[in-house]
């Protein structure tokens, strides 16, 4: 009795399952080996090998904004004020919005819970975030903002700083507005949450009966 050979569908279809077959070991064999070379690495570096990639990545940033910085021969007034600048951060401005950020949480606000089996979420992100990203913006163009250096920004690119402070404000009151919208909609989608889904009503043919 004779066996009738498989069809050449049937035989693409099986060495299609074998190469994938084979596809997949080899990739789990590759994941192992890049798994143990990466806790090899962490081990002797003290943390994930990412960071280090980031790292050096930082620095390579770094130094190309130096040395373009020494090309345009303005590296002592940068040096001076990112020293500077460095100085009032870490010895004022640290200081100054640790404590506000400490006297804001310590606050009692008085709030009205929406309901009895609503919790408030935590809050003080959504007020970090765009007084962070606010004052980081200040912090780098505060001579543009505060119209410190319009001689020199007029001579340089020939504009003048009148926009700087309006869109200022603008970006600032965006970011408080978004953060504010997204503190009411994820509080919002909490409550409906922890309510549960509505009991569904009966037919009024039932209820009248």
């Amino acid at each position: 009795m004779s066996t009738r050979p498989p069809s050449p569908s049937v035989r693409r279809r099986i060495a299609t399952n074998a190469r994938q077959r084979i596809a997949t070991r080899h990739w789990g064999d590759l994941r192992s080996r890049l798994g143990t070379v990466r806790e090899r690495a962490a081990a002797h570096y003290g943390a994930d090998p990412l960071h280090l990639l980031a790292l050096l990545a930082c620095f390579a940033l770094a130094g190309y904004a130096a040395s373009r910085v020494a090309a345009a021969g303005i590296w002592v007034g940068f040096l001076i004020w990112f020293v500077g600048a460095a100085i009032v951060h870490d010895l004022v401005l640290f200081p100054l919005y640790a404590l506000a950020d400490v006297a804001v949480q310590r606050r009692r606000w008085g709030r009205r819970r929406p309901g009895p089996h609503v919790r408030w979420r935590p809050w003080i992100n959504y007020v970090r975030v765009p007084a962070g990203l606010s004052g980081l913006l200040l912090l780098v163009w505060f001579p543009l903002i505060l119209r410190q250096s319009g001689e020199t920004y007029r001579k340089a690119v020939g504009l003048g700083l009148s926009p700087y402070l309006g869109r200022w404000l603008l970006v600032t009151g965006l970011l408080f507005a978004g953060s504010a919208i997204i503190y009411a909609v994820r509080l919002r989608s909490a409550a409906s949450t922890r309510r549960g889904p509505r009991p569904k009503q009966r037919p009024e043919r039932l209820r009248r009966k």
